[in-house]
């Protein structure tokens, strides 16, 4: 009987051990998923930063050459 009793609780933890293992798995694949639209979202802002801060340069480096060759920065910007 004891044999009976331990077999059925070994089955029992081995059955709760694979649906833990499937709820990890699971979650794993959401965190993965969840990284890489967190990266997609954090590379787009850094692009948009980045296009930002070299218009911003284009528009000094005009402003820059206006001054120097003593003409609009719309003539220096066409350059």
């Amino acid at each position: 009987m004891r044999k009976i009793a331990l077999v059925a609780a070994a089955s029992a933890a081995a059955l709760s051990l694979a649906a833990c293992s499937e709820a990890t798995e699971d979650a794993a694949e959401e965190t993965a998923e969840s990284a890489a639209a967190d990266t997609e979202a954090n590379m787009e802002a850094v692009e948009a930063g980045a296009e930002e801060a070299a218009a911003e340069v284009d528009g000094e480096m005009a402003e820059a050459e206006a001054e120097v060759e003593g003409e609009t920065v719309e003539e220096a910007a066409a350059d």
